[in-house]
């Protein structure tokens, strides 16, 4: 057999070998650093025996599926070490992630004193090193064995999984455990890991079951690399919006009123305004919408016929029993059935289309509770949501504008470098999921995969993430945590307007379909918020800050022009406040550095004697003394255009404005 390497060298075998056999014939070093293999594209363990002509790649730690072979190594160590400290606990599932792994248990939850212990075992178990292998057994054999270690959650993932289905184990001296693998050949390729935090997870994420206890770490296969990450960690919290959020009295959540309903503070008012006036006035002004405001409930009846009743029905807060209740309600987890009837009031010409639905639309969905957090997935929100309605011929120059007009939010923002573009396609696997033939969702998404590549946007293709009723571009960005959400959804749609029975008359005088294609400009302004804290560690630009500009007295007798220089200011619309307290100004800028305000505006006699202010910013500090006309005339042309300053510091320990 012949075997392709990466580089497009060739080895020649007269039999079979496994891919870590390979790896130790191409070098030793290859081999001690091997992780996994990929034969063909398809990720493999390296006890997979090759017998035939195929491309191979060895994977290492330095390729992100070697590393997740790796991390899915310390996951199996770290249920060993639980298992040697807490033998009554129970295995449940322990994958890698993006950012380490995870191993849930059922047990009660872990404390980090805990936590430290179990590191301290897991390194007893990797200075053993010792050798993990792979092994099969018949379906009702690993039943057994399962059963007979008590480990029911194993027992339940091997009775779920197909017939025929080959069922392998992994051992690592007297630890056994359920797995497809990859892992690494011996449990001392664990070299540096970390266990991070623990937390409450459903059994298979479901609310419905027993909540088990998750434990979240990371390894990698060198130190200085977790380091590395172990900082950015600290850094993350420090960003991280739940906790700045509510440091900087943005938002809170109470226990009573209930997870997934956070209270918006007036500071996060302030922003939320900002951020929905620009909106509003950017699409009806600019873009040619047109607005509606909508009912937040509905009877059931609407939502069957959208299809939402039997496809999202358990994502709805359904109000009443249809057994029991003459009508039932739903409140409404979307906008686009309402808009529709809008569209439906009138007839209307070809010559009238496109028609562009803008609405301020606050929706309800019933998420998971172990899915929620802070402001990025709640059960109550708000979102820039629109509905265009269009001729077949107008959808793809349409489906572009509304990409356009996505991309200048994210510019705006400043936020268009952090995201990620994915094309969401069905699952042809799962066609009871969707409505439509196949073939309109495949020209659906072949149009939408034509405007991109024409557009140059680089994106990925997800399949099974499409709405029920269309395929859709989903613009993704990471938390400081690395979890992916979606910020932006453009969908579109050839098939609801039949369901609707909305039309238009062409030029014949005909009844036609439209299109639509479902969109929001921004998303969702909680979980776009909770972006922007995150992105400026609340550092915001400075037309977004819920304080712009704090004048400071420098005793109680400038406080008089204070009040002038702040009256002056609140008049061009400049959100501002005066700290008249019998503080050092010392001790007052520190305050106002801390709370992140923008522009502080120190008054004293020399600046009421010139009719002045002395301008300190958190950009270049001491900007020096101003007239109060130059200074509001910058500033207000700096929250006119949006414009995002930003600082850098040079070797010298000097700020620099970009």
């Amino acid at each position: 057999m012949i075997i392709t390497l990466k580089d497009g060298s060739k080895k020649e075998y007269a039999e079979s070998k496994s891919v870590y056999e390979i790896a130790l014939d191409i070098s030793e070093g290859l081999a001690r650093a091997a992780c996994a293999g990929e034969v063909n594209g398809e990720v493999v363990d390296l006890r997979t025996q090759v017998s035939e002509d195929c491309e191979l790649n060895i994977l290492t730690a330095n390729d992100e599926k070697g590393l997740a072979a790796l991390r899915h190594t310390a996951s199996h160590v770290l249920a060993e070490a639980v298992k040697n400290l807490y033998p009554e606990a129970k295995l449940a599932i322990g994958p890698s992630i993006d950012t380490g792994f995870y191993y849930d248990f059922d047990h009660e939850s872990f404390s980090r004193e805990e936590l430290d212990a179990l590191e301290k075992e897991m390194k007893k178990i990797i200075k053993k090193g010792a050798k993990i292998q792979r092994y099969t057994m018949p379906r009702e054999e690993a039943i057994k064995f399962m059963e007979e270690k008590g480990e029911d959650y194993k027992v339940e993932l091997i009775k779920d999984l197909p017939e025929g289905e080959e069922i392998s184990f992994y051992s690592q001296g007297d630890f056994v455990d359920l797995c497809a693998g990859p892992h690494l050949m011996s449990t001392k390729g664990v070299k540096a890991f970390k266990l991070i935090s623990s937390s409450g997870a459903y059994w298979r994420g479901d609310e419905k079951n027993k909540m088990l206890s998750r434990i979240y770490g990371t390894a990698f296969s060198k130190k200085d690399e977790l380091n590395e990450y172990l900082e950015q960690l600290e850094e993350a919290k420090k960003r991280d919006h739940n906790k700045l959020g509510r440091e900087m009295g943005l938002f809170t959540t109470v226990d009573v009123i209930g997870q997934g309903l956070p209270l918006l503070m007036p500071k996060g008012v302030i922003m939320l305004k900002e951020l929905q006036r620009w909106i509003e006035d950017l699409e009806d002004n600019e873009w040619g919408y047109v607005r509606t405001k909508t009912p937040l409930m509905a009877k059931n009846d609407l939502y069957k016929i959208s299809g939402h009743w039997d496809h999202y029905k358990e994502g709805m807060f359904v109000l009443g029993d249809e057994e029991k209740d003459k009508e039932v309600f739903a409140l409404r987890p979307m906008t686009c059935p309402f808009q529709y009837y809008v569209y439906k009031a009138n007839q209307h010409s070809y010559r009238e289309l496109p028609i562009r639905y803008g609405e301020t639309s606050t929706l309800f969905r019933n998420e998971d509770s172990g899915e929620m957090h802070g402001l990025t997935r709640v059960r109550q929100f708000t979102i820039s949501e629109g509905h265009l309605i269009v001729r077949p011929d107008q959808m793809v120059e349409e489906f572009k504008g509304c990409l356009a007009l996505a991309k200048h939010c994210l510019e705006t923002l400043g936020v268009e470098e952090d995201v990620t573009y994915h094309l969401s396609k069905w699952d042809p696997e799962n066609k009871e999921k969707y409505i439509g033939e196949p073939e309109v969702w495949e020209e659906t998404e072949g149009h939408i995969r034509n405007i991109l590549t024409e557009l140059g946007v680089p994106f990925v293709e997800d399949v099974g993430e499409a709405a029920f009723y269309g395929p859709k571009v989903d613009i993704n960005a990471k938390n400081v945590y690395g979890k992916e959400d979606t910020m932006i959804t453009i969908q579109w749609d050839a098939l609801l307007a039949e369901q609707f029975d909305m039309y238009y008359i062409d030029e014949n005088g005909d009844k036609k379909r439209p299109y639509i294609i479902h969109r929001t400009s921004m998303g969702c302004y909680e979980r776009t918020l909770a972006w922007l804290i995150e992105k400026y560690a609340g550092l915001f630009p400075t037309w977004l800050c819920p304080e712009q500009v704090r004048v400071l007295p420098i005793s109680e007798k400038y406080g008089d022009y204070a009040n002038e220089v702040q009256k002056q200011l609140k008049a061009n619309g400049i959100r501002s406040s005066v700290d008249n307290r019998s503080e050092k100004i010392g001790y007052k800028i520190r305050e106002a550095r801390l709370e992140k305000v923008p522009y502080m505006l120190v008054v004293g006699a020399k600046e009421e004697e010139d009719k002045v202010v002395s301008v300190r910013s958190r950009y270049l500090g001491d900007e020096g003394q101003k007239t109060l006309s130059e200074f509001i005339d910058a500033i207000c042309k700096e929250i006119r255009t949006k414009e995002i300053r930003k600082i850098e510091i040079d070797a010298q320990g000097n700020r620099i404005e970009k």
